[in-house]
């Protein structure tokens, strides 16, 4: 499989997939979500810099929050479990549950 010429921040890939920012942020900040080389730091100027996503690592993406909506207790339970922030946590739940309707 080629290797993709495009990285899409996290921002962007939120908007594409309709997934919560957040949500996705806390997923990507456990670099073994994500297979080697398709998650990746991007240096901007920034003293934190930002972290971006190849097409391969947006569907892995993907495939682990439908993954993960199958576990018990879901988003919520993974997000209890990566011990974020309750408000956060509410704020993501909020987002599941416009997804729903």
């Amino acid at each position: 499989m080629a290797r993709s010429r495009f990285i899409y921040t996290l921002k962007e890939v939120a908007g594409m997939i309709g997934e919560n920012l957040e949500l996705i942020e806390e997923v990507t900040a456990n670099s073994d979500n994500i297979a080697e080389g398709e998650l990746v730091y991007v240096r901007d100027g920034s003293e934190d810099g930002t972290t971006g996503l190849t097409e391969n690592g947006i569907d892995d993406l993907r495939d682990l929050l439908a993954d993960i909506r199958t576990w018990d207790g879901g988003i919520r339970q993974f997000l209890v479990d990566e011990q974020c922030d309750p408000e956060m946590i509410e704020r993501v739940m909020a987002d599941e549950l416009s997804r729903k309707s």
